[in-house]
């Protein structure tokens, strides 16, 4: 990281163990050079075990990096950052509108991802995981749930749902797969959100580039952009949907410190 983007992550981050009222040890290695690995390992594709000798200890990133995961200070930093980057570009901290789609992700051949959390997608010919997201107008990560590339999207769409409305959404782009009327109809009485189909048009072959759609297609490709999420690597679904996080943050990041 540079300076200009560690002055905009340090006052983000999780308040340290030593500092809470429940107290603990204080933290060895300054979190600059924590950030720095997990930027590197996201952004490079590295197993924890190859992270160089110039960061600390991977035990100890992979340490803070589980932690954070099971407490959910890595979705809190991607809410703080978003607002905080969206308030910058001249939008509302909040978004009150955005895009949902999936994504089939390709397991490794090293066999890491259990066969219990994976799955075939006869409609990709992808055998592995699907990622599903949702994002505001701006492409920016809102939330990310991780099933069996089998799992049809509307059935994974209900948790996004709930995490949408949390956020303040109220309206969602989608495509043909979140047609069902039972979804569209439980979208809007339980969390008053509506979902609107963006369908393609028939008489056009080939490529073609729909409204609202494309945010989330092009969030698709920044997060593939990272080497630890262009397959499948992770034993736990958990640590695939913090990785995708991690992603988003350092996307963020960067684009953040080029609008002070």
């Amino acid at each position: 990281m540079t300076d200009a983007q560690w002055a905009i992550l340090e006052p983000l981050l999780p308040v340290p163990a030593c500092q809470l009222p429940s107290g603990g040890r204080p933290e060895r290695h300054h979190r600059r050079a924590v950030l720095d690995a997990i930027f590197y390992l996201v952004d490079n594709g590295v197993k924890w075990r190859a992270l160089p000798a110039d960061f600390p200890p991977w035990r100890t990133i992979y340490g803070l990096f589980a932690r954070w995961s099971d407490n959910l200070n890595t979705i809190e930093l991607t809410d703080r950052l978003r607002a905080n980057l969206r308030q910058a570009l001249g939008r509302n901290p909040q978004p009150s509108a955005g895009c949902i789609d999936s994504q089939s992700v390709a397991e490794t051949a090293e066999a890491t991802v259990p066969t219990s959390t994976s799955g075939f997608d006869p409609y990709k010919r992808v055998n592995g995981r699907k990622r599903h997201i949702t994002v505001d107008t701006l492409g920016l990560l809102l939330g990310v749930v991780v099933t069996p590339a089998n799992v049809q999207d509307q059935h994974a769409a209900r948790a996004l749902l709930a995490d949408a409305d949390r956020h303040g959404i109220t309206h969602l782009w989608a495509d043909k797969g979140y047609h069902v009327d039972a979804l569209i109809t439980t979208a809007k009485e339980l969390w008053d959100i509506t979902i609107e189909i963006v369908r393609r048009d028939p008489t056009i072959r080939g490529l073609q580039i729909l409204p609202r759609r494309w945010v989330a297609e092009r969030t698709f490709a920044w997060t593939s952009r990272r080497r630890r999420c262009a397959r499948d690597y992770e034993r736990l679904t958990d640590h695939h949907e913090t990785m995708t996080h991690w992603a988003a943050i350092l996307t963020m990041t960067r684009r953040r410190a080029r609008h002070p």
